[in-house]
């Protein structure tokens, strides 16, 4: 096993994540040193979308997300697809683990659709976060600060990266990777 500094907690329904929003976000941490682990709301494989419609690869995962616990890693990604994010954002234990990453203090990474989650578990009120725009409205209500960038980082109360969607997830990756690094 990795050291725990370099190993990742993918969360994820088990249908309609976004294709390029977990598989290239993992291929790039990997190329980056960081191993990923990922788990499924079912500990299903992961039937993930090409744009929210057209079915992708499946993604094998390393079982359910109620066989992980937040100490054994060093952040928390959630990739985004609209199903995917409206499903996760449900899961009591989803949310526990945002709450769970918070008040360790360690990155939390949430990619388009994804931040709902992170309104869920109540860490968005006087953040700056960026997210897919029809998002954006549902952050600004939940007292988040909605900005249209690539990403963004905010360490007001925790260390959370935000993207807005496939386009940035290089840019995504890197803040993931340096996040690690501090």
């Amino acid at each position: 096993m990795a050291d725990s500094n370099k190993k990742v907690l993918v969360i994820s329904s088990d249908y309609g994540t976004e294709t390029a929003e977990i598989l290239e976000t993992v291929s790039l941490l990997k190329d980056g040193g960081v191993e990923s682990y990922i788990v499924s709301t079912t500990g299903k494989p992961i039937q993930t979308l090409v744009f929210d419609k057209d079915p992708g690869p499946v993604v094998e995962v390393s079982g359910s997300i109620d066989s992980v616990n937040a100490n054994d890693y060093a952040a928390l990604i959630i990739p985004g697809g609209t199903i995917n994010a409206d499903n996760i954002r449900v899961n009591e234990k989803a949310i526990s683990l945002v709450k769970e990453f918070n008040e360790q203090n360690k990155p939390i990474a949430a990619i388009c659709h994804a931040p709902w989650l992170l309104i869920e578990a109540g860490i968005v009120n006087e953040t700056q976060l960026t997210s897919y725009k029809t998002v954006s409205t549902d952050l600004k209500n939940a007292g988040a600060d909605w900005v249209d960038k690539p990403v963004v980082v905010d360490t007001t109360f925790g260390k959370i990266i935000t993207s807005r969607s496939p386009d940035d997830i290089s840019q995504f990756t890197q803040a993931i990777i340096t996040s690690l690094k501090s």
